[in-house]
């Protein structure tokens, strides 16, 4: 076993969450997660129960005690109000709004461990992309983007220190409502998007939240298609669209070839302002287990060819486009890892 001194990682989504560390050198106590419920339905106190819970048992499973635990990091969904301050949540109870979770927690972890534990919370999106980054560059001095199209479109960029950018109201790397190049993408109209913007947010184009507008059109092309006469729900319709595209059918492959080009153009712009060496791309499209390696690569190379025409040379000729690898570690890696690296800023 390394020499004790660890940083905890707790990942908290609206049903589950996950619990993991990494040692003081940022490499992962283990690959392996635990998970319980977040029970959010009891309220806000027994979210802070399942989260001290989550630490024990972490720390129980891999021979550890809480006088090794040196920080912790808590990756929650927002928004935010303010600083560990919950705002109205799309999947959280109406009654968590204003919810100073950064406190309450803050107590529990002190009561759990006879001792204040440094803490730092954050969005999930940006912690996971914290944890990408450890992963693709090493050692190396070099920012990260990381994309990750899922259901809708995460967006995180971290810095060269390793920390992600949350921006001055805690909204930062928002990428995911910037309005898509529609003149480069064949004038296709403006999708509407859950966040209620009417200018074509890019995760209409890139996500599965876009896919039943892009059949819509995209059934104009090829309106013999089975799924043109086809009575099942348009959720199932569109889920099933990725599977098409591995068995090489032409309509479900042009769809996921438009997601890749709007997502490269989307590289290219955020490249524009942030200037990274490496872009990860998560989310489900990259998964091994549910992706082909041709489905990946073909994805991969297409994101490139559209991005590319619109990097200044030095980008192009160092930029590297990468799957994302670490899964559903991502989020609980990175916000232990967030806690390491703000622990050594700090001196502590």
């Amino acid at each position: 076993m390394k020499s004790q001194g660890v940083f905890i990682g707790t990942d908290s989504g609206a049903t589950t969450s996950k619990t993991g560390g990494v040692w003081a050198d940022g490499s992962a106590i283990s690959q392996k997660l635990r998970q319980s419920s977040t029970n959010s339905q009891l309220g806000t106190q027994s979210v802070i129960s399942g989260w001290v819970d989550g630490v024990s048992g972490f720390l129980a499973e891999n021979g550890l005690v809480w006088a090794d635990v040196r920080g912790v990091g808590l990756a929650l969904p927002g928004p935010y109000q303010r600083y560990g301050v919950l705002d109205r949540s799309a999947n959280l109870p109406a009654s968590f709004v204003g919810w100073d979770f950064y406190t309450d927690y803050a107590r529990a972890l002190a009561v759990a461990a006879g001792r204040p534990v440094p803490l730092v919370v954050g969005n999930d999106g940006n912690y996971g992309g914290v944890g990408e980054a450890q992963r693709v560059r090493g050692n190396e001095k070099a920012s990260v983007l990381m994309l990750a199209p899922g259901s809708g479109l995460g967006c995180a960029y971290i810095d060269q220190n390793g920390l992600p950018l949350d921006g001055d109201t805690l909204a930062g790397m928002e990428g995911a409502h910037m309005p898509a190049p529609l003149h480069l993408l064949g004038g296709v109209r403006a999708y509407p998007c859950g966040c209620g913007r009417t200018w074509g947010c890019v995760e209409a184009y890139t996500t599965i939240s876009g896919l039943p507008h892009l059949l819509e059109d995209m059934l104009k092309k090829y309106p013999d298609h089975e799924l043109a006469t086809s009575t099942a729900p348009t959720k199932d319709k569109v889920l099933s669209l990725r599977g098409r595209a591995q068995k090489g059918d032409a309509l479900a492959t042009e769809i996921f070839d438009f997601q890749a080009r709007a997502m490269g153009l989307h590289v290219a712009n955020l490249t524009m302002a942030l200037d990274t060496k490496y872009v990860v791309i998560g989310g489900g499209l990259m998964d091994p287990e549910s992706t082909l390696p041709e489905f990946r690569e073909r994805y991969l190379r297409i994101l490139g060819e559209a991005a590319a025409p619109y990097l200044f040379p030095a980008q192009r000729a160092t930029m590297k486009i990468v799957p994302a690898t670490l899964g559903e570690l991502s989020q609980a890696i990175g916000a232990a890892l967030v806690a390491l690296y703000t622990t050594k800023h700090q001196g502590r």
